[in-house]
């Protein structure tokens, strides 16, 4: 009797892999039409994105930008928002719309076959939205609603009070994108109508992913109805800089008697998405330090100190520069313990910093691209972030051939370069009775403010 041995084939590193390049057309009116063609991906992605800085809201308007955005699609010229609502189930249309720093987006999900009538109608609500007196005040509710939510999360609470603290009281991002209660309770239609009359196909943009097999002639079915749309604005300023305040380095401790946990945020300045170390090293970065359980910031605060479930760390670029943040919450009892232990952390040294960890942390951002990417939403929402930043899609690919290369020299470099700048803003929401200390961390002035 023979016996043979079987040898185990070898694992191999997976191919390099690319993000999805679009085919890119000029429209009649000058935006610019990016398709993807994603076979198999049945459910399209249809996205408009438009130069609309919140920044440029009137005074005392904030989250009009916003409020104009979710307004589209209530009314129109020749439809009431129930026709719309109809006309979008019967043919299985789903909408979206949200505004940012730079602009706004709107953009639906629907079948090749029933392209046609989306794009007539996304074109309907940009060219003839009415914003029915009605409808704008539920949206006004909703928005204070909203609003109150986020005023009793602890999560929530600390992010507002965060960019209440960091940010310079004489520009936007001092206050919420969605507004606060004064300003939203304060929106109507004619607000929201002037504010639309802003909007203009300069420098904006239209993406479709999917599979776009059975839509016959893309380029001419949204030549014809989203390339005809003329807009009434005028060519879009960047917004600025966002300046960081004065009196930034400091704590600030939001009352909140009882709570179980508290809630901390931290932020200093950070890099955009232009930065010259290549933003997949702060991707890095931020797997190293708080990206995930394993990370640094974990391995002491919930696996050897049990003070918390989890605590992330990461980069949020912005229109010019950005944030270097971590977060999360903690066992009230441990609150003071726990802000200096994940200070400790996050003071490390970039020649700290080892090989192993970095290769691990590139890597997993690396290789897990395709599985981030692998919808027709996803692939559009990432065009439509790079195309408000003015990047372009080619961008992605780049960054994810830098990764397979990076080295723990290379990014220790950019974190002591961010370590080099100015210090931590530091919010913590939480029983006052267990802040006692916060003074002797060396962070800075500590103020106080109630829940509210």
């Amino acid at each position: 009797m023979s016996s043979r041995q079987m040898h185990r084939p070898a694992v191999l590193p997976p191919r390099a892999w690319a993000f999805p390049e679009p085919a890119e057309h000029p429209l009649p009116n000058g935006m610019r039409l990016l398709l993807v063609d994603l076979p198999g991906q049945h459910v399209l992605s249809l996205r408009v994105v438009l130069a609309l800085p919140v920044s440029q809201e009137v005074p005392g308007t904030e989250g009009a930008t916003l409020l104009m955005t979710r307004a589209l699609d209530e009314g129109t010229a020749r439809h009431t928002s129930e026709e719309i609502a109809e006309l979008s189930e019967r043919h299985g249309i789903a909408w979206g719309a949200g505004a940012g720093e730079r602009g706004v987006h709107l953009g639906v999900e629907v079948t090749a076959r029933h392209l046609g009538t989306a794009l007539d109608l996304v074109t309907e609500c940009l060219t003839e939205a009415t914003f029915p007196e009605a409808e704008v005040a539920r949206l006004v509710r909703h928005r204070l609603a909203d609003i109150a939510h986020d005023q009793a999360d602890p999560g929530a609470r600390a992010s507002l009070e965060f960019i209440r603290t960091y940010f310079d009281p004489r520009d936007r991002p001092h206050q919420p994108l969605g507004g606060t209660r004064a300003s939203v309770a304060a929106l109507d239609p004619d607000v929201l109508r002037d504010r639309h009359a802003s909007l203009t196909p300069a420098g904006g943009a239209v993406v479709l992913t999917g599979d776009l097999s059975a839509c016959g002639d893309v380029v001419a079915a949204v030549a014809a109805t989203l390339g005809s749309w003329a807009g009434s604005g005028g060519p879009a300023e960047a917004p600025a800089a966002a300046r960081r305040a004065d009196d930034a380095g400091r704590v600030v401790l939001v009352e909140r008697p009882g709570l179980a946990q508290t809630e901390l945020y931290l932020g200093r300045p950070g890099p955009d998405r232009r930065t010259p170390h290549g933003w997949g090293t702060y991707q890095t970065l931020g797997m190293v330090l708080g990206g995930s359980p394993h990370a640094r910031i974990d391995q002491v605060l919930r696996e050897e100190r049990g003070y918390t479930y989890g605590v992330r760390a990461g980069f949020r670029p912005r229109a010019t520069g950005g944030l270097t943040v971590a977060g999360g919450s903690v066992r009230a009892d441990a609150t003071v313990p726990a802000l200096r232990e994940l200070l400790d952390i996050l003071a490390v040294p970039g020649a700290e910093l080892t090989e192993p960890e970095v290769r691990a942390a590139a890597d997993f951002v690396s290789m897990t691209a395709p599985g981030r990417y692998g919808t027709a939403d996803a692939v559009a929402d990432e065009i439509v972030s790079l195309v408000s930043d003015g990047l372009e899609p080619r961008v992605v690919t780049a960054t994810l051939e830098q990764l397979r290369g990076l080295t723990a020299a290379q990014v220790g470099a950019a974190w002591d370069e961010v370590l080099a700048g100015p210090g931590w803003t530091v919010v913590l929401v939480g029983d006052p009775q267990h802040a006692a200390g916060l003074q002797d961390l060396g962070i800075g002035p500590v103020s106080v403010v109630t829940g509210s």
